[in-house]
C-alpha cells in the first residue's frame, strides 16, 4: 500500500484545484486589467462632453472616443510621450489639457498649428491670409458683433503649439479668451498637452424630457435614489440613439 506523505494530508486534491482555479482567475483579471489600461493610455480613451462650445458638432452629454495613438501615446507616472503617426492638423477635433491648469480635459477644433498667424475679424476666421472653412455644424447664435469676441489677432502661433476653437463660436471658451482673460495662461495648446483626436459618439445622454426632474447631487447621497428611479424610468426617452456611432468630422 502506498504512503501518504504529510503534505499530501494536509492540502488534499480538492484544495489544490481551488487554488489553482483562483490563482487562474487573478491571473486572467490581471492580464485583462493591464491590457485595459494599455488600450486606455494609448489606444482608445472615452471623454464625456459637459459644455456646449462645440455645438452642434458635439452636444453636452456626448461620449467620445479619443484616437491616441495618432498624435503619439502618452506612457503614464513617468511622463513620457512617444512618437505619433502626426501632430493635428487644421480642421481636426482634438481632446487636450487645458493650459489653465493642465489638468481638465477641453475638447475643440484645432483652427491653426506653429508658425501659422491667425486672424478674427467679424467672426470671420483667417489663417495665414486665408478665409477659415467653417465645418458643417459650425453655428452663430449671436447676430451682433463684439470686438472682445469676434476680433482677435494677427496672431502668430508658437511653434509646437495649437490654436483652438469651439464650432459654437459665440459660445466657447478658447483660444480668443484664454490669454487675455488670465496672462499667465497661453492662449494656445503646447504639444504635450495634446490628448487625442476625438472619433466617434459612442453614447449619447440627453437632457432630463421634464425640467423639474430629480437632480442628481454627488455631495447629496439622499439625491440618489429619485434620480436613478427617475433616469431609469425615462431611459428611452434620454438616450439620443439617432447620435450612438455618430463619426465626427
Amino acid at each position: 500500500m502506498a504512503k501518504t506523505t504529510s503534505r499530501q494530508k494536509r492540502r488534499p486534491p480538492e484544495r489544490n484545484k481551488a487554488l489553482n482555479s483562483t490563482f487562474s482567475t487573478i491571473k486572467s483579471l490581471g492580464l485583462a486589467l493591464i491590457l485595459a489600461l494599455l488600450i486606455k493610455y494609448s489606444v482608445i480613451e472615452a471623454y464625456n462632453v459637459p459644455t456646449g462650445s462645440m455645438e452642434d458638432t458635439i452636444l453636452v452629454g456626448d461620449f467620445l472616443l479619443a484616437n491616441k495613438f495618432i498624435y503619439g501615446i502618452h506612457v503614464p507616472l513617468i511622463d513620457v510621450t512617444l512618437p505619433g503617426l502626426r501632430d493635428p492638423r487644421p480642421g481636426d477635433i482634438v481632446v487636450f489639457k487645458w493650459p489653465g491648469d493642465s489638468t481638465t480635459n477641453y475638447v475643440k477644433r484645432c483652427i491653426a498649428v506653429g508658425g501659422q498667424t491667425v486672424l478674427v475679424k467679424d467672426k470671420k476666421v483667417y489663417v495665414d491670409g486665408k478665409l477659415f472653412h467653417n465645418y458643417p455644424h459650425t453655428k452663430f447664435t449671436d447676430p451682433h458683433i463684439d470686438p472682445r469676441r469676434d476680433d482677435f489677432g494677427p496672431f502668430k502661433v508658437p511653434e509646437g503649439h495649437f490654436f483652438m476653437m469651439g464650432d459654437n463660436r459665440d459660445d466657447s471658451y478658447d483660444s480668443r479668451y484664454w490669454h487675455r482673460v488670465n496672462p499667465r495662461v497661453s492662449a494656445t495648446v503646447p504639444r504635450r498637452f495634446i490628448l487625442g483626436e476625438a472619433l466617434i459618439v459612442h453614447w449619447s445622454w440627453g437632457p432630463p424630457p421634464d425640467p423639474d426632474a430629480p437632480k442628481w447631487e454627488w455631495s447629496n447621497p439622499v439625491t440618489w435614489p429619485a434620480s436613478l428611479w427617475y433616469n431609469f424610468i425615462h431611459f428611452h426617452q434620454r438616450v439620443r440613439w439617432n447620435r450612438l456611432g455618430k463619426v465626427l468630422s
